[in-house]
């Protein structure tokens, strides 16, 4: 297994040689990708993306967290959001319309834990909420990644979803949630079939795990 070098560890920005590379793949495989430089221009890009009305999955993310899009989307009435009316659901009654819900949007907003060189996504969860939309049942994806989730290789991503970003995560579900996290599934999306279905926003600079 791949492991990283010590001159860049999971923390560092890539840099621009290595963001192209990422880009460029990504585009090969299928996906539409958009280089931005900092978190207020994806902002603003995702609302130019969504279209108002939509029915909108924000996904479990620190990066939609930190970067305030989480809020844009789950506040306000421009969307039809998923996360606060999933959450005013009842699980033990409403746990077959909890599920349609949160794997059919219009569209899912999320984030990764790596993004290969090769063209690859890597999606780490625990629960697998999030996973049915990504891999297809959301009409569109949008996908914000910081500079420092660029790596190699799927080893190097797999190495840094465990090695890095479980640590990190393991401990805010413990505050967040009362329990630990853990890589229960994990999905790779090594193309995209449907031109245009995703969307690729990567940022040139770090944010989230």
């Amino acid at each position: 297994m791949t492991t990283p070098s010590s001159t860049t560890p999971f923390t560092d920005p890539a840099p621009a040689d290595r963001l192209a590379r990422a880009a460029a793949a990504l585009a090969a495989n299928g996906f539409a990708v958009e280089t931005l430089g900092d978190v207020a221009a994806a902002r603003t890009r995702v609302r130019d993306l969504i279209p108002e009305g939509a029915s909108v999955f924000t996904a479990a993310s620190e990066t939609l967290r930190l970067s305030g899009i989480d809020a844009d989307i789950n506040s306000g009435d421009r969307y039809r959001a998923v996360k606060p009316r999933v959450l005013g659901m009842d699980r033990a009654t409403q746990a077959d319309e909890i599920r349609r819900l949160l794997a059919g949007p219009d569209v899912v907003v999320g984030s990764v834990a790596a993004v290969t060189e090769t063209g690859s996504l890597v999606i780490a969860s625990g629960s697998g909420s999030q996973l049915p939309s990504y891999a297809g049942g959301a009409a569109r994806v949008i996908l914000i990644v910081g500079a420092q989730k660029v790596v190699p290789d799927l080893d190097t991503a797999l190495l840094r979803v465990h090695e890095y970003a479980l640590p990190l995560e393991d401990a805010r579900a413990r505050v967040a949630y009362g329990v630990p996290s853990a890589v229960n599934r994990l999905l790779v999306l090594n193309a995209e079939p449907l031109p245009g279905r995703v969307t690729v926003l990567l940022l040139r600079e770090a944010i989230g795990f």
